[in-house]
């Protein structure tokens, strides 16, 4: 049976920028739609996901666009990942931790209110990318910058008692080797999303199963 033409089936939003839109890769590529394969394989019904995400959005610019969405519907289960490109044009991990906060509400409520429910990636570290070379900031800068945001992120979702799937480790050890990389130096291959994937699936499962 196909999951995805199933009345019963899990509907699933998927709200970030170019890590969720999955830039220089294939549709099929993407996390969030490897991550709706993989849970379908395991016998659960969650549809491919909606994805409202684009290259280079920050979170207020996610904003926008989830606005830009009219009568936009619930959904069964909602993942988040957004804040690298508020990191990139040097905006401080404070205003960050606000404007995330606010788009986790946002996220909770179209997953009909359920915290339990959505599930939100840390940013992962592109200061190990050839990209970064180019940029003034050294790799050991990005990397504390990062942190800090993922931080602040991560002690917000705890509170609103929302899963948080830290693969910022996988893109420091992986994120360099070429196989783990786009054409383009930056963004990650289909093949760093998979192990994204790996590591949320078992979260996603549990929270599905509530």
């Amino acid at each position: 049976m196909d999951a995805a033409n199933n009345e019963h089936t899990l509907t699933y939003l998927a709200l970030g920028d170019s890590y969720t839109i999955g830039e220089s890769v294939a549709e099929s590529g993407r996390w969030p739609v490897q991550l709706a394969h993989a849970l379908r394989a395991e016998g659960i019904a969650l549809a491919d996901p909606r994805i409202i995400a684009a290259t280079g959005w920050t979170t207020d610019e996610l904003e926008w666009g989830i606005d830009s969405v009219q009568a936009l519907a619930t959904f069964d289960f909602v993942s988040l990942l957004i804040g690298v490109n508020n990191q990139y044009r040097n905006r401080s991990a404070v205003a960050y931790g606000g404007e995330f906060h606010t788009l986790l509400l946002r996220a909770i409520r179209h997953a009909r209110g359920r915290a339990d429910r959505v599930l939100v990636l840390s940013i992962p570290d592109w200061g190990v990318t050839p990209f970064a070379r180019n940029d003034k900031r050294d790799a050991a800068t990005i990397a504390g910058e990062i942190d800090a945001f993922n931080a602040a992120a991560q002690k917000i979702c705890a509170k609103e008692g929302v899963a948080f799937v830290d693969i910022t480790p996988i893109s420091r050890e992986r994120g360099a080797d070429a196989e783990m990389l786009a054409a383009d130096g930056l963004h990650p291959s289909a093949a760093m999303y998979t192990l994204w994937t790996q590591a949320a699936l078992p979260v996603a499962r549990a929270l599905l199963a509530k």
